[in-house]
């Protein structure tokens, strides 16, 4: 290959590698502009879903309102009835108010009035309300009785101004001026209830009255004990009591059917013990009453049934329950003491030799007093 050819060569070559060039640097920018396109392509479909998501968004909070707002008004259905007409009641009546009481006091004070007659008999509608609300079970008897108070307030004032233009201006004005407030109570102070909290409710107070006169009750019965330093506390029986007496202020012990009679054991062991001795043939310590005393019943003559005690030495009894009170929790040290006083004090109030006597002077039990009858007889047990 001649110098000419092998120039031509190298320049066909050059040309071939510089179209090769062009041919990538094409490509390149052409890639480049694709990458972009996609690249915009993507970042405007990202913001077009950014802008549906917000508007999603921005959506589901306005139904999420709508339908907080058609809860509250579904569950709010008389507020939305009665504020109204209690706003339109004290728009009505303060402005007239106001001018009646700048009139009969003669100056701009006088405008303070709706203060008085329309604003307190509000607040304390409100009150009572509010009590309701947060804590069911408080007592808003007071609360009610302003709200009543303020409202007759009202109404006097009222009926008193259109009365200077009749009788049938001042019954208006006096309606007008109540009547927001007397729905308002009507209808939201004092929702319904159903009938079966109703009457749990009535259960529930006559329980808490009944609580409390049987407390009250047990108190009158209870007895103090005294410390050594002086300091002192009630000490109560326990049993179960009914309430008895003209204004149910006395307990008496109850005996409920279905449920144990507690007894005394020590009484039980001595009328076991005085059937044990009728039993086996000996005369009972009470037998000797037959002898004593001019009230012999005609039933001890002739009979050869031996009985423990006469007819009046047995206590009474009631079928079902006996009272309590007096003085309770003696020894029998403390019963012999007081026996030998009441004597010595009067022989005659009380009847040793009878156990009935004792046990009405002395307020005991009917089994201490045949022992106290038994041991002034020298019979002791």
């Amino acid at each position: 290959m001649s110098w000419a050819e092998q120039r031509r060569a190298d320049r066909a070559a050059a040309a071939e590698q510089a179209r090769l060039d062009a041919d990538a640097a094409s490509e390149r920018r052409i890639r480049e502009r694709e990458s972009l396109a996609e690249q915009s392509r993507r970042d405007e479909q990202a913001r077009t879903q950014q802008r549906q998501a917000e508007r999603a968004e921005r959506q589901a909070r306005r139904d999420a309102k709508r339908a907080a707002l058609r809860n509250w008004a579904a569950a709010h259905t008389v507020d939305l009835l009665i504020y109204p007409a209690v706003l339109i009641a004290f728009l009505m009546a303060g402005p007239s108010m106001a001018a009646y009481g700048a009139t009969v006091y003669g100056s701009a004070l006088g405008w303070l009035l709706p203060g008085i007659s329309e604003l307190l008999m509000l607040a304390f509608a409100v009150a009572v309300l509010i009590a309701r609300r947060t804590d069911p079970a408080r007592p808003v008897g007071m609360l009610q009785a302003g709200v009543w108070v303020f409202a007759a307030l009202s109404a006097g004032l009222n009926f008193l101004h259109g009365l200077d233009k009749g009788w049938s201006a001042g019954v208006v004005m006096a309606i007008v001026a109540v009547s927001g407030i007397v729905a308002h109570q009507l209808t939201l102070a004092t929702p319904p209830r159903p009938a079966a909290e109703r009457a749990a409710a009535r259960i529930a107070r006559r329980e808490a009255r009944k609580v409390a006169k049987v407390r009250r009750a047990a108190v009158r019965h209870a007895v103090a004990e005294i410390n050594a330093d002086g300091t002192a506390r009630l000490v109560y029986t326990p049993g179960r009591y009914v309430l008895t007496g003209r204004r149910g202020r006395r307990l008496e012990a109850a005996i409920v059917p279905g449920l144990p009679v507690d007894q005394d054991p020590a009484e039980v062991a001595d009328w076991d013990t005085a059937l044990a001795d009728l039993l086996a043939g000996e005369q009972p310590a009470g037998t000797a009453d037959r002898d004593a005393g001019a009230d012999e019943s005609p039933l001890f003559r002739g009979s050869s049934v031996d009985t423990l005690d006469r007819d009046a030495d047995q206590p009474k009894s009631s079928p079902d329950r006996a009272r309590i009170g007096g003085r309770v929790g003696r020894s029998i040290e403390q019963l012999r003491a007081e026996l030998r006083a009441a004597i010595e004090a009067n022989p005659h109030a009380v009847d040793p030799s009878s156990a009935e006597s004792i046990r009405k002077t002395l307020r005991c039990s009917p089994r201490r007093a045949r022992q106290l009858r038994d041991e002034h007889r020298g019979g002791r047990k």
